[in-house]
């Protein structure tokens, strides 16, 4: 499996187990919330510096966005 569609899978799944919807998760970051949807269903690749705002926003650590 692709790493961005590997992400976005994590993601979405991390996001829901934190009863987020992409436009809260988009507030937290202040982003769009078309770019969650983007990285969720990996047609974006975020640089290390977002990943690192998704996990703190989701209360996890970055590697586990990448498992």
């Amino acid at each position: 499996m692709q790493s961005s569609k590997r992400l976005g899978e994590n993601l979405r799944k991390l996001r829901l187990k934190n009863k987020l919807s992409q436009g809260d998760l988009a507030k937290k970051l202040n982003v769009d919330r078309a770019y969650i949807s983007n990285i969720e269903n990996g047609r974006m690749n975020p640089t290390l510096s977002t990943l690192e705002k998704i996990a703190e926003a989701l209360g996890i650590s970055s590697s586990e966005l990448l498992k």
